[in-house]
């Protein structure tokens, strides 16, 4: 005899939504022009001036745009599991 089984799963609904960007460690090679590999091992962009200002894209910590400083997003992340609408009625 065969019988049929049903499996009813639950997946969740992921929803991202990006909140922020942030800047962080520079990448910057001040060695390029001689052929060589170095960085000096900024590790977050810190804005020298305020928003909308030319000195906001300047680093203040190595002197950098910010351009150099890899670009960090951060993700939240919201789970929905939604509601059982099945009943036993």
């Amino acid at each position: 005899m065969k019988r049929l089984l049903i499996v009813r799963r639950c997946e969740p609904i992921v929803r991202f939504s990006c909140c922020s960007v942030r800047y962080g460690e520079c990448r910057r090679n001040h060695a390029a022009s001689t052929g060589g590999y170095t960085i000096d091992g900024c590790r977050e962009f810190i804005a020298e001036g305020e928003e909308g200002t030319g000195t906001a894209l300047k680093c203040t910590a190595c002197g950098c745009h910010r351009s150099f400083h890899r670009r960090v997003q951060v993700y939240e992340v919201a789970w929905d599991y939604g509601s059982d609408t099945s009943s036993t009625e």
